[in-house]
C-alpha cells in the first residue's frame, strides 16, 4: 500500500521535523569535519566499565534494603511501577544539588526529558484554544512536541539578559486571552538555554514567577544545563523559587550522567481535583498517560543511573566538577578564538557579532549571509566545519543570519581548528 503524506498527520510535512534529521545526515556525510553542531556531552568522560560498576552498586543497595533474590529479579526484569523505581534517589539528589525539597511521589521517571515534555503538554492541552508560550528562539524539541499534539505555540522574545522577558510574557498571555484563547503554560530553560546559551538573572526569575501567577500560567522549567557555569555560584532553579506549586520541573541525566541511559524525570507536585473532590498529584495524572505510551521507564536504565547516584552520595554537582571545568574551558576557548579571528574593526566591517554565555554548551554567532542548510553544507564540504542554523529555533520566523556553535563534544584543539576554518568560510 502506498501512503500519501497528505493523508498522514500534518506535523510530518512540517519542516521543523526535518531540521534535526538533515543535521544528522549531513554530519554523517562529512565525518572528518569539525562539528559544532551536536549538543551531546564530551565522550572522554564515559568509561564502558562504569556501567556494570554502577549496576552492582544499585544491586547492593537493593540488598541493603532487604530485598531477596526473587524481589531483585522482579525489580530488574519485569515491568515496573509506571512512575519509576529510583524516585527516592532522585529526590535526594535534587535536595543535595539544588536545595530543592520534593516528595518522591511527586516524581515521574521518564524516557529522557523529551518524554516528560510530551506527557506534560498532553496533560495540559485540554482543547484547541489552549496555547503554549515559548521563548524565541526556543528548543525545537518542545515546539516539535507541541506540533505533534496540535498545540498552538506563541513565541515570546528573550529579555536583554536572557530568558523570556517577564513583561513580554505578560503581554503575550493577555493577548492570547483577548483572542478568546487560554495561555496554558510557559516553557522556559532558565540556564544556558538551547539554542541561545543565555541565562536568566535571579531578579528576572522572581518577576517571571510573579507574572505567571498573575496570569494563571503554569511554568514548565527544563533544566539540562544548570550545572555547567563558567562562573562560581549556581543560580536557583525556578522550582527552588516556587512558593505556589506553579512550576513543573523537567530534568535529565543525559548531560550529568550519560545520554545513552535515556533517563529523565518530571517533578509535578501540583494538586489535581477530580470528580467528587478526589485529589491527586499532577505526577499521578502524568503516570496515567505514560502507562499508555512507554508503559514504564526501563528498570535497567534506572538501576544504572541509581547506582551512579549512590556511588556519588546523590551529589551530581560534585561528581560533574571535571566536566564542568572542561565545558567552561571550552567556552572560554571558543570566545577567545572568535575574538582573535574577528577583532573589533573586522567585526564591524563584516557585520559579525556573538553573545558571551557564562556557561553551558552553546553560543550564537550573527553573520552577514543567510545561515541556512545550503550554507552549512557548503561550509562542511569546502571548509571542513559544521554548525547549526538558528532559523528552525524561531517558531514565528527569524534567525536567518544566525548560527549556533556548540562546544560540548569537542576538545580544545578541535575548537581552535574549527573556529579558524569557520573564520575562513565567513571571510571568503
Amino acid at each position: 500500500m502506498n501512503l500519501r503524506l497528505a493523508d498522514l498527520h500534518a506535523s510530518l510535512a512540517d519542516p521543523l521535523l526535518d531540521a534535526m534529521t538533515f543535521l544528522n545526515e549531513v554530519t554523517t556525510r562529512y565525518p572528518q569535519a569539525v562539528s559544532f553542531a551536536p549538543g551531546r556531552p564530551y565522550e572522554g568522560f564515559f568509561e564502558p566499565e562504569d556501567v556494570p560498576r554502577y549496576l552492582d552498586a544499585y544491586l547492593a543497595h537493593l540488598a541493603e534494603r532487604g530485598l531477596d533474590r526473587d524481589a531483585v529479579r522482579t525489580a530488574l526484569f519485569q515491568y515496573g511501577p509506571t512512575k519509576g523505581i529510583i524516585a527516592d534517589l532522585v529526590a535526594r539528589t535534587l535536595a543535595s544539588d539544588e536545595g530543592l525539597t520534593v516528595a518522591p511521589e511527586s516524581l515521574v521517571l521518564t524516557v529522557g526529558a523529551q518524554e516528560g515534555m510530551l506527557l506534560v503538554l498532553r496533560a495540559l492541552c485540554a482543547g484547541p484554544d489552549d496555547v503554549l508560550l515559548v521563548s524565541a528562539p526556543c528548543y525545537v524539541g518542545v515546539t516539535g512536541a507541541a506540533r505533534l499534539l496540535d498545540l498552538t505555540t506563541r513565541p515570546v522574545p528573550e529579555g536583554p539578559d536572557g530568558g523570556p522577558d517577564p513583561e513580554a510574557v505578560q503581554a503575550a498571555a493577555r493577548a492570547v486571552r483577548a483572542e478568546g484563547r487560554r495561555p496554558r503554560a510557559l516553557y522556559v530553560v532558565p540556564d544556558f538555554a538551547n539554542p541561545s546559551g543565555t541565562s536568566m538573572p535571579i531578579a528576572a526569575r522572581t518577576r517571571l514567577l510573579d507574572v505567571a501567577a498573575e496570569e494563571g500560567v503554569l511554568v514548565v522549567e527544563d533544566n539540562p544545563y544548570g550545572f555547567f557555569a563558567r562562573t562560581p555560584g549556581p543560580r536557583p532553579t525556578l522550582k527552588a523559587l516556587d512558593r505556589r506549586r506553579q512550576v513543573v520541573h523537567l530534568g535529565s541525566f543525559a548531560k550529568t550522567c550519560f545520554p545513552g541511559a535515556r533517563l529523565g524525570y518530571a517533578v509535578a507536585d501540583q494538586e489535581v481535583t477530580g470528580p467528587g473532590g478526589r485529589r491527586s498529584l499532577l505526577a499521578d495524572e502524568l503516570a496515567k498517560l505514560k502507562s499508555m505510551t512507554t508503559v514504564n521507564t526501563p528498570a535497567l536504565s534506572q538501576a544504572v543511573i541509581g547506582g551512579m547516584l549512590l556511588t556519588h552520595d546523590c551529589r551530581l554537582r560534585a561528581a560533574n566538577s571535571r566536566a564542568t571545568a572542561h565545558y567552561a574551558a571550552g567556552m572560554d576557548t571558543l570566545l577567545r578564538e572568535l575574538d582573535r579571528h574577528f577583532p573589533a574593526s573586522e567585526r564591524r566591517r563584516l557585520g559579525v557579532s556573538w553573545n558571551r554565555p557564562d556557561g553551558g554548551f552553546f553560543a550564537v554567532l550573527t553573520v552577514p549571509f543567510a545561515a541556512d542548510d545550503a550554507a552549512m553544507e557548503r561550509c562542511a564540504r569546502e571548509y571542513g566545519v559544521l554548525w547549526t542554523p538558528m532559523a528552525p529555533f524561531y517558531p514565528a520566523g527569524g534567525g536567518e543570519h544566525r548560527l549556533r556553535l556548540s562546544i560540548s563534544a569537542l576538545t580544545h584543539t578541535q575548537i581552535i581548528d574549527g573556529i579558524a576554518k569557520l573564520a575562513a568560510f565567513i571571510t571568503s
